[in-house]
């Protein structure tokens, strides 16, 4: 069993250095795409609890055994620490950014480097919205940086609470209190508990990536040093002995392994959620704390998990952007790809880790010197600011030329529906109407959904536009015209107002008594067969004797990739080295035939309902492409251009047969 000084265990602990590991291989694993753990984003709860634990009990040893806090010291060693491997990952993920990433994309990875580099990049997610578990979070290099940020922040705040509890000022007339600090932890896990709670509900995102909801998780680190690592309070905290520390131990990590397997991205985090894994982690600690040679500790402290939780921090750094950035070069819809990346970050961490970091956290000049190492950190932060600043503007140059427009403004290239302000937001219930044609019109078509049946506005419209019609667009984010519930994660719970809209909808269809309904939706959604076919059945059934005629469109498919910004130009480097991207995929995936089949099924009790498939006219020949001829097919990785969709005009009119059909001909 380890100590040191005054009777404080914080010598090397071989647990701490495994679950260590643990905790990295979880967000690796998650980040990697491994299904099977769907919660390994809950290892960044495990670092928050270790942080807590191993810096209150550097401060408090510092304190008890000297008599007083230097926050010199203590800043020389976390800058020493951390900031060579962050910098060094910086400076080269920036540098290849230049070279294999969609130039339009730059400005905003510089904007977020920098304030990477600040500490700050948390609040930036926060306040930008940007949300850690949306598909668009896949394009910013430096989102893993947040947790980085809150850690930063927690290293600012937790000096000072500690030196003023404890009395450990330079002149104070008593000896450090540690008895104080007990209420002082206690108080900070309940309040800032309460508020992550209440947060999670309310701000989701301010919940996940701001230091003071996640406070509670280093003040359960600090409170489990209290418990078995200072010799003030171990001997009459709580009552161990050798079967129930194992027992503790082995329950901590199940508590964490738990967490990875059956937590999922759609759960309100953290919430309620984050307590699996802290106290597991905690737990854990707590059973090391007595004996970390035994149990569970002795599992974690073998060689392998050994060396992996050595390069923990610096596999942190570096496995996000090389992952991402190796988005940009090889299918990483492919596992062996991903694998490969993965073995790659883990390569670049242990050189970074040997080469660049350790010598400089133990190089004599800085050790001997903290005020050097200090002002020789901020003045690098400072270089770094001003230097990605510079790129930044640069890039917004570059994302500006003219052989970039096309791109840019395919990403806009999207129906009228949003730029008249009638396509409904998440949070909004009402029924907005968009009204195309003769308001009084004695023929009405409507066309309801999500945004996947306002891409079909271009299309639909040069059909109705003629004497005696009017098309009435009535769509909504994210809501299907399928009666089940799901969980919206932008809002980070069930998307109830979904279903208000739609039974608000279905009662507006049934007082305008159309001529023709047409509904439309993605495949995204994770319904199960029974939610498919039961769902589109009960919308089906309340219209069908309101319509003469309903069409139900099969969803289209989707690229595994952003199309304009897969089509943007890039470095001649490397398009010598990679070639030109091919943005390009299958059309028909297992999921995509599945839902084809359930749509067919739940409409073929109806006589006047009929499926309209444009599969082979978005993607001709089963493959999807981001551009076909001279037009840019998608706007995204899914969403059909206005431009793309008005050549389907013709295509569509044959396959609804309203081309030739009299329901078209006024009265």
């Amino acid at each position: 069993m380890n100590s040191s000084a005054g009777g404080f265990r914080l010598g090397y602990r071989g647990d701490i250095e495994g679950l260590r590991a643990v905790a990295i291989l979880l967000v690796v694993a998650v980040h990697a795409g491994v299904t099977w753990l769907p919660g390994g984003f809950v290892g960044v709860d495990v670092f928050f609890v270790l942080s807590g634990y191993l810096i209150t009990g550097l401060l408090v040893q510092e304190a008890v055994t000297t008599g007083r806090l230097s926050f010199t010291n203590f800043y020389a060693r976390r800058l020493r620490r951390l900031l060579p491997a962050f910098l060094l990952m910086l400076a080269v993920t920036c540098v290849l950014a230049r070279l294999v990433a969609p130039p339009t994309t730059l400005p905003k990875q510089a904007s977020n480097a920098a304030a990477a580099v600040l500490w700050l990049s948390n609040f930036q997610f926060a306040f930008w919205n940007t949300d850690y578990f949306a598909p668009q979070s896949e394009t910013a290099l430096f989102l893993h940086t947040w947790s980085l940020g809150v850690e930063e922040q927690f290293y600012l705040m937790w000096p000072l609470l500690v030196l003023i509890v404890m009395g450990a000022w330079k002149r104070a007339k008593q000896p450090p209190n540690m008895a104080r600090l007990k209420w002082l932890f206690g108080g900070i896990f309940i309040v800032s508990f309460a508020l992550s709670w209440y947060w999670t509900l309310h701000s989701p995102l301010f919940a996940f990536y701001l230091m003071p909801s996640r406070a509670w998780q280093f003040a359960l680190g600090a409170i489990v040093f209290l418990m078995v690592g200072s010799p003030s309070f171990r001997g009459r905290s709580i009552l161990v002995r050798p079967m129930s520390q194992r027992t503790i131990g082995w329950l901590g990590i199940a508590m964490v392994v738990l967490a990875a397997l059956f937590i999922r991205r759609s759960a309100p985090y953290p919430g309620t959620w984050a307590l699996l894994p802290s106290f597991g982690a905690a737990l854990v600690l707590g059973a090391g704390g007595f004996d970390a040679t035994t149990g569970v500790g002795r599992v974690l402290s073998c060689r392998p998990l050994q060396a992996v939780g050595r390069v923990s921090y610096s596999w942190y750094l570096w496995h996000w952007p090389i992952l991402l950035l190796g988005a940009w070069v090889v299918d990483v819809g492919n596992a062996r790809n991903r694998l490969i990346l993965v073995v790659v970050s883990l390569v670049v961490a242990a050189a970074s880790y040997h080469l660049f970091e350790t010598p400089i956290r133990h190089n004599r000049k800085l050790v001997a010197k903290p005020s050097l190492a200090v002002i020789a950190g901020l003045a690098v932060m400072l270089v770094a600011v001003l230097l990605l600043r510079g790129w930044r503007f640069e890039a917004e140059r570059t994302a500006q030329a003219p052989n970039l427009a096309r791109f840019v403004a395919a990403r806009s290239d999207e129906a009228a529906v949003y730029a008249m302000g009638c396509f409904g937001s998440y949070r909004s219930t009402r029924v907005e109407i968009c009204e195309f044609g003769d308001p009084h019109a004695t023929h009405t078509a409507i066309l309801a959904g999500d945004s996947k049946a306002a891409q079909w506005l271009p299309a639909y419209w040069p059909m109705f536009n003629r004497p005696g019609w009017r098309l009435l667009v009535i769509t909504k984010s994210a809501c299907p015209m399928v009666d089940a519930s799901y969980f919206a994660q932008p809002l980070h719970r069930e998307y109830a107002e979904c279903a208000r809209w739609r039974r608000a909808v279905i009662r507006k269809i049934e007082s305008l008594d159309p001529d023709m309904v047409v509904l439309s939706e993605s495949m995204g959604y994770p319904f199960t067969r029974e939610q498919w076919i039961t769902g589109t059945q009960q919308v089906l059934h309340a219209l069908t004797h309101h319509a003469r005629r309903i069409y139900l469109m099969r969803p289209t498919p989707e690229l595994q990739m952003n199309g304009p910004l897969c089509l943007e130009p890039r470095s001649r480097l490397y398009t010598a080295v990679v070639g030109t991207p091919d943005c390009s995929g299958e059309a028909r995936t297992g999921r995509f035939d599945d839902i084809g089949r359930w749509l067919a099924g739940a409409s073929a009790q109806f006589r006047n309902v009929r499926i309209v498939d444009m599969t082979d006219s978005v993607c001709p020949g089963g493959l999807c492409r981001a551009k076909i001829g001279s037009k840019i097919v998608f706007s995204d990785n899914g969403h059909m251009t206005a431009t793309f969709a008005r050549t389907l005009t013709s295509a569509l009119a044959k396959a609804t047969s309203l081309g030739d059909s009299s329901l078209l001909s006024a009265p």
